[in-house]
């Protein structure tokens, strides 16, 4: 039996959630290896990759079980009982055959969350730290990069796609409770998109990032910190 299993995951001393060769200390990694302490020998394939230190409230990933573990509420359990604790198991669910985590995602939503002020030992690891935050402008320039552009210029080299295009459905910036939280929904994302787009919204102009969309110009941006960033939600 195929099931879809939803996590969520502190990602502050992972190295991402590919399992490697090199390090069993990625997310997939330790998810496999509590399969295995359960006699349950698939692999956990992921919707996608998150890098080193970006957390996750929504990621979601596929295992094929074998007959005696029928009963997914007491597998949830197990491998909660199993798992770090900075990885939680939210739901397991059955899934169709031919359900893949990566390949019949739809639609994929990240958030990015920022604070203004000095930074504090209960939330540096979570949250992106400024000293001031212009927020109309990014209130504003966010929606430039709603629609369907080639993000060749907004990704990390040594990635093997098919193509750079992709199409980003929703954009908006909102402040909660004192943060300031950056909302980006698309069919996909290239690597370190989300945050080479973040880094071009605290330090370009509108112009600027139009000439890096249009592909016409690639400013140096640095991408923001990876720890402000969450795969809140895969959508099938």
């Amino acid at each position: 039996m195929r099931c879809a299993i939803t996590l969520a995951y502190d990602g502050t001393h992972f190295l991402g959630s590919q399992t490697q060769q090199s390090s069993p200390n990625t997310i997939m990694g330790k998810i496999e290896s509590a399969l295995r302490q359960l006699h349950i020998d698939s692999k956990a394939v992921a919707s996608g990759r998150t890098d080193r230190g970006v957390h996750a409230s929504g990621q979601v990933c596929h295992v094929d079980l074998p007959e005696f573990w029928s009963d997914l509420k007491k597998l949830k359990k197990a491998l909660n009982d199993r798992l770090p604790t900075s990885i939680h198991v939210k739901d397991i669910r059955a899934a169709d055959d031919d359900f893949h985590a990566r390949y019949s995602a739809k639609k994929r939503v990240y958030r990015y969350v920022i604070k203004e002020g000095e930074d504090n030992p209960f939330e540096v690891n979570f949250v992106t730290f400024l000293d001031s935050v212009d927020f109309e402008k990014i209130e504003q320039n966010i929606k430039l990069f709603k629609g369907e552009f080639d993000f060749k210029e907004f990704m990390k080299s040594g990635s093997d796609i098919k193509t750079t295009n992709r199409v980003i459905y929703k954009t908006f910036a909102y402040r909660y409770k004192g943060f300031i939280i950056l909302n980006f929904e698309a069919n996909g994302f290239l690597r370190s998109q989300i945050r080479l787009m973040v880094g071009a919204l605290l330090t370009l102009d509108a112009s600027n990032i139009e000439e890096q969309l249009s592909c016409k110009k690639r400013y140096k941006i640095k991408p923001a910190p990876s720890n402000g960033l969450y795969l809140a939600k895969i959508k099938y």
